[in-house]
């Protein structure tokens, strides 16, 4: 079993950095590639980014390409997502998820998912 727990979000303004968390428990974390994911209100929930389980590969939606990093350190069981250049539209909530042998942009192929954390974005 994997758990999966956010922090690091907050209120920002336009043009502003933030780095959120995902630290993780479980025996099997390292093992597994991990993504970022976003719901703002009214909306679907969202793809951001995803890391295989080296970290030498990452993938980004469009939209956070050049402004958005994620990252991972396994020795500390730890995810990150490294946000320049805060757009309001960037409001949301940030999830993380894990899933054994899936790396993409499918929420569905996610197993383990933590509870958000908000980031709001203010102009």
């Amino acid at each position: 079993q994997v758990q999966l727990a956010e922090s690091g979000g907050g209120l920002m303004q336009v043009g502003g950095s933030l780095r959120v968390s995902c630290a993780g428990s479980g025996r099997s974390f390292s093992e597994y590639p991990m993504a970022w994911f976003r719901q703002a209100p009214g909306k679907d929930r969202e793809f951001v980014a995803a890391i295989t389980v080296s970290g030498a590969g990452t993938q980004y939606a469009d939209f956070v390409k050049g402004r958005f990093t994620i990252s991972r350190d396994k020795a500390k069981n730890t995810l990150y997502l490294q946000m320049n250049s805060l757009l309001p539209e960037d409001t949301a909530v940030y999830y993380c998820a894990a899933s054994p042998g899936y790396v993409g942009s499918n929420a569905g192929g996610y197993r383990y998912w933590g509870r958000g954390t908000q980031v709001t974005v203010s102009s």
